[in-house]
């Protein structure tokens, strides 16, 4: 793929938005853990970050799609980076608090939806159709460096020189992700025909696209599925990792770490898989593979095939994710995609809510159980697609029928 320079800016700002992600992974738990020792208190920071970013799921695809997707997402980044930096020289100066903390984290999560819908958004406009599995592979890829490799080790270096030290340098990166934003090209959607609306009237438009376009919804569907097997199975893995592959913590380190290493393997082979195999095929092939993974992963005992198993689990999750993302910005009209990538987030949230709470309780019962029951979702998913995706509508060979105009 040929990347033009509007996208390599894309992805820098990414890049650096993504490692400040890392650092805020490992800094922000221990700076909580610097100012309480409940868990309840330390664990409530996740829950708010999730719980914010539900609610403002919707609200924000309104806004990426009457605004200029550059402005928003290079605003997103400046404003975390000035809340981030303000949260810093509080703490450095004596004036922090789990209070404070709270509320930067509310914000943080907020911004973040903003920045990632707008992101999305915006890759249709800066490469060819053919294009987009390329570049949301290399932004997938990008995402797993930056989160998984470099982010956590470097936020508890900087920690451990100083408290504030990651934080800081999070403030800064998502500032420099913000400026280069402002490198992009303007795209702000086309107006449509009729004036502004209620902003709810205007949010359920993405909803009512999802319900009518059979593909679209398809994805959608599945993808609140996959969110409940998705975390099925890590909601507990810590767990699982100690009782039943019995590693301690760094064996523990060591098993995500493979996963990621499994997601890597998995940007890059995605646009391949799709040009080889067609959309329909490659997600059903993926679907089933994450399935059968997790049915192995459910009964081994050994801390290295695990590892392994893990890293096929998250290769199949990524190129999954890479073609469902590259067909709804194919068939999505530009000026609905914002609300419908919301639509589309706030069912994969409540999927990721609804398997992290089935997860604790079937865990109750056995340590490995969802993690079988996370293979038994994939294999509803696999059968989803199979019924609603038809192979006339994402084969790569008929990219006229793919790119064709939906109904709405």
């Amino acid at each position: 793929m040929s990347i033009g320079r509007p996208f390599r800016v894309l992805l820098s700002a990414n890049a650096a938005s993504n490692l400040a992600d890392g650092l805020a992974f490992v800094s922000i738990p221990l700076l909580a853990a610097s100012l309480t020792s409940d868990p309840r208190l330390i664990a409530g920071l996740a829950a708010v970050y999730a719980l914010v970013r539900l609610v403002v799921a919707l609200p924000v695809g309104v806004w990426v799609d009457r605004t200029d997707r550059r402005t928003l997402l290079a605003a997103a980044n400046l404003l975390r980076g000035a809340s981030i930096l303000s949260l810093a020289v509080c703490f450095h100066f004596g004036f922090g608090s789990l209070v404070l903390l709270y509320v930067a984290y509310a914000i943080l999560g907020t911004l973040e939806s903003a920045a990632d819908n707008a992101a999305v958004s915006l890759v249709p406009a800066l490469v060819r159709g053919q294009d987009l599995d390329r570049a949301n592979g290399r932004i997938s890829a990008t995402q797993l460096v930056a989160d998984e490799f470099t982010g956590p080790p470097l936020g508890g270096i900087l920690f451990a020189l100083a408290a504030t030290a990651p934080v800081f340098a999070m403030g800064g990166l998502w500032a420099a992700a913000g400026f280069l934003a402002l490198a992009l090209p303007r795209t702000r959607p086309v107006a449509g025909p009729e004036p502004r609306r209620a902003f709810w009237q205007e949010a359920s438009d993405g909803l009512r696209w999802i319900a009518r376009d059979r593909v679209v919804g398809a994805l959608a569907l599945v993808g609140a599925l996959a969110s409940v097997g998705y975390m099925l199975p890590f909601s507990i893995l810590v767990l699982f990792a100690r009782e039943r592959l019995g590693v301690d913590d760094v064996g523990y380190g060591l098993l995500l770490s493979a996963s990621a290493v499994g997601g890597l393997a998995g940007s890059f082979l995605a646009s391949r898989l799709r040009a080889r195999f067609g959309y329909r095929t490659t997600i059903l092939a993926s679907l089933l593979t994450g399935a059968l993974s997790l049915f192995a992963l459910a009964l081994t005992t050994h801390p290295v095939l695990a590892a392994f198993l893990l890293a096929v689990y998250i290769l199949h999750a990524v190129v999954w994710g890479i073609c469902a993302t590259s067909l709804r910005q194919r068939l999505v009209p530009d000026t609905l995609r914002g609300r419908v990538n919301a639509g589309t987030r706030t069912l994969g949230l409540l999927g990721l809510m609804a398997g992290s709470l089935a997860g604790g309780a079937l865990a109750t019962i056995d340590v490995a159980l969802p993690v079988a029951a996370g293979g038994a979702v994939f294999v509803a998913c696999t059968g989803l697609a199979l019924l609603l995706v038809r192979s006339g509508d994402a084969m790569p060979a008929e990219d006229a029928a793919v790119l064709a105009p939906r109904p709405g």
